[in-house]
């Protein structure tokens, strides 16, 4: 069975930083598996729809939103069956539950993680 676990969310203050990490576990998405998979992390503030807020390929190519656009870096450690999200200079608007994400191949569907809960103070 295929886990994905975040961690590193909590309570912090406008202009801090967070880290954000995403564990993936089980023979079906490690090793060989994960590394060969695009990952991303989306959030879902309060009231609001999901948004995809960072993308990384398996070559290491990123992209982000707009709105964290050099605040945010998404990194990847395929040796710990790990994705990263570094979350600078936060704003209150930050505030969500953050998942992190696997999009879905032909061979399986995607995977999300639980979420963990990100929250800015004005």
């Amino acid at each position: 069975q295929v886990q994905l676990v975040e961690s590193g969310g909590g309570l912090v203050q406008a202009g801090g930083s967070l880290r954000l990490s995403c564990a993936a576990s089980g023979s079906r998405f490690t090793g060989s598996r994960f590394s060969i998979s695009t990952l991303d992390w989306y959030r879902q503030g309060p009231g609001k729809q999901r948004e995809l807020v960072a993308a990384i390929t398996s070559g290491g190519s990123t992209s982000y939103a707009d709105s964290v656009k050099g605040r945010f870096t998404i990194s990847r450690d395929n040796a710990k069956n790990t994705v990263y999200l570094q979350m600078n200079s936060l704003k209150p608007e930050d505030t969500a539950v953050y998942f992190c994400h696997a999009p879905p191949t032909i061979t399986r569907g995607s995977y999300w993680g639980q979420g963990t809960q990100v929250t800015v103070s004005a």
